[in-house]
């Protein structure tokens, strides 16, 4: 039914779309269209003695191209069969150019139709072979561990780490797909977000009569392999020992955190960079030069156009992930491409001339003929509503988290106020908890700061109670200050280091800790003031210069020893 309704939509009769769909088994629209316009030329062919069609079957072609046609040429005043002749010449040309504009119509619509919901231009622009990887050149060096191992055809078990749009999947595939590999590997894909064990035992049997077969062996990919627990990773575990698969796994989150010991004991961790704005814009260059996978498929037309500004602007705003790129770049030529057909309804101002375009010059863009307009552009502007913002690469529960707090922590003990208001901007624009952060400067106050200026301890919980109040985006300021404030105060870590070796002592004391010495505990009681509860406490305010121990025997100077060791 909803190919049928595709065929009514590009203007085919009902009956005809049955008979096609009903004639190809409705497997393609692509086969339908095909079947139609060939049903159409023999039923031209049967009946060229017979009077013609005032309406022969098209489709709706003035939707795209709103042309004039021109008037029909008289009869010729001779009867002589040369006239004739040339009369059916000119008929024939003109039927040709109806049908050449037809058949780029359909096959513009099918393309559009069948690729553009199910494949999206990141997909579709993957590398096939790991020549056409682009980025990633310190695992991909001729003499690296990853090259190597593809020109023996011994592929280890592997782990890609590193963000998003990267090349983790792309590299994994390539790999199998190229010449030295292919023939000998085969390349199985889960996803850990919607596989579990049942289907990685599917894949291991099946990997294993295939290994028996032929003796060839199965990659076997999981994605996301980060989001399975202990036991499901260790299902991997007898597979990738036995050799029954060549395990690789991809991951955005540190595998020292996410991955089980054993699972890493068998695998080489790969660790992808975010791409370099040249790499980024050398993908998004063969996006738009490619006519069957690249641009020119995903909005259904033969030529676009991408200015340099744009690819710039995409290239340096997506954070070195290609995906968030690709993506940005295919909802730009949407745009494009619907403002071209917006400006195709107005009349050209080429008089008769516009009943002469012809398919060529929709491929080709010929400014000659008046038509340069064909070419969609993609322009600075339509990149930036496809991007509609710059892409931060940040989770707030993942790695790149971690690795910000660190660089604000670190920049504000470095007394670097610019340093650390810049990573602050990072995590708020990142979609970072504010009251997450001001608690890490509360806890920075006491730390690093420390009695070297008491206020800032004051001035970090003040800042977390203006952060409650607030909420975003108002008490970003309020954090800035408070930052600032503790990048530039004094610092000083000796409530910090006495605080760590006394818990070192205690941790790390030889038997039992003793107990309270009894003149520094209290004596409520009868019993207790006759236990010796209390007894020989000096009282400080009235005996300010009187010495007396505070510490149990055993450690009399030794945090103190501990400190000077320290220092």
């Amino acid at each position: 039914m909803e190919m049928q309704q595709q065929l009514l939509s590009m203007g085919f009769p009902d009956e005809l779309a049955s008979q096609a769909l009903a004639a190809t088994g409705g497997k393609s629209i692509h086969q339908a269209t095909e079947w139609i316009l060939s049903y159409h030329k023999s039923d031209s062919n049967s009946n060229s003695n017979s009077n013609p069609s005032p309406n022969p079957i098209q489709p709706k072609i003035d939707r795209f191209f709103h042309f004039h046609s021109k008037p029909p040429p008289p009869p010729p005043s001779s009867h002589s069969a040369t006239a004739k002749v040339q009369v059916e010449e000119g008929e024939e040309q003109s039927l040709q150019r109806k049908r050449r504009k037809q058949q780029l119509l359909v096959s513009s619509a099918t393309t559009s139709l069948s690729s553009s919901p199910h494949e999206p231009l990141s997909e579709r622009m993957r590398p096939l072979t790991i020549d056409d990887v682009v980025g990633q050149d310190h695992l991909l060096a001729r003499n690296s561990l990853l090259r190597s191992a593809i020109d023996c055809n011994r592929l280890p078990s592997i782990v890609f780490w590193g963000p998003p749009g990267t090349g983790k999947t792309s590299i994994a595939r390539a790999i199998v797909n190229s010449s030295s590999s292919s023939s000998t590997y085969r390349f199985v894909s889960l996803s850990a977000v919607t596989s579990g064990v049942k289907d990685v035992r599917d894949a291991v049997e099946d990997a294993r009569k295939l290994k028996l077969k032929n003796s060839k062996r199965t990659v076997l990919f999981v994605d996301e392999v980060h989001r399975f627990n202990k036991s499901q990773q260790d299902s991997f575990l007898p597979v990738i020992e036995d050799g029954s698969v060549v395990f690789m796994g991809a991951t955005t989150e540190n595998p020292s955190f996410h991955l089980i010991t054993p699972l890493l004991s068998r695998c080489r961790v790969l660790t992808l960079n975010p791409l370099r704005p040249d790499q980024v814009a050398t993908l998004l260059e063969r996006a738009a030069a490619d006519s069957e996978k690249g641009l020119a498929r995903s909005v259904g037309m033969t030529k676009i156009q991408v200015t340099d500004e744009a690819i710039e602007f995409l290239s340096t705003n997506c954070d070195g992930d290609a995906r968030v790129a690709l993506n940005a770049l295919e909802a730009s030529a949407t745009t494009a491409a619907a403002r071209l057909v917006s400006s195709m309804k107005q009349p050209f101002p080429t008089g008769d001339k516009e009943a002469d375009v012809t398919l060529d010059d929709v491929s080709k863009g010929n400014e000659g003929n008046g038509v340069g307009s064909f070419v969609a552009t993609v322009t600075l502007d339509d990149v930036k509503e496809g991007l509609q913002c710059k892409h931060l690469a940040y989770d707030k529960a993942g790695e790149e988290h971690y690795n910000l707090i660190s660089a604000l922590h670190k920049s504000m003990r470095g007394s670097d106020a610019d340093a650390a208001i810049y990573w602050l901007a990072r995590m708020l624009e990142g979609g970072e908890e504010p009251l997450y952060i001001a608690r890490r400067l509360i806890r920075f106050a006491s730390e690093d700061v420390g009695l070297a200026d008491a206020s800032a301890l004051t001035q970090a919980v003040a800042c977390y109670q203006a952060c409650h109040f607030l909420g975003m985006p108002e008490c970003n300021v309020n954090l800035a200050q408070c930052v600032a404030y503790l990048a530039l105060a004094p610092k000083s870590v000796s409530i910090y280091r006495a605080l760590e070796a006394a818990q070192k002592v205690v941790r790390e004391s030889v038997g039992q800790n003793e107990g309270v010495p009894l003149h520094l505990r209290n004596a409520p009681t009868k019993l207790m003031k006759e236990l010796g509860y209390g007894k020989g406490y000096i009282y400080p305010p009235d005996n300010p210069s009187s010495m007396q121990s505070y510490l149990p025997p055993s450690l009399q100077g030794m945090l103190k020893d501990e400190k000077l060791r320290q220092k």
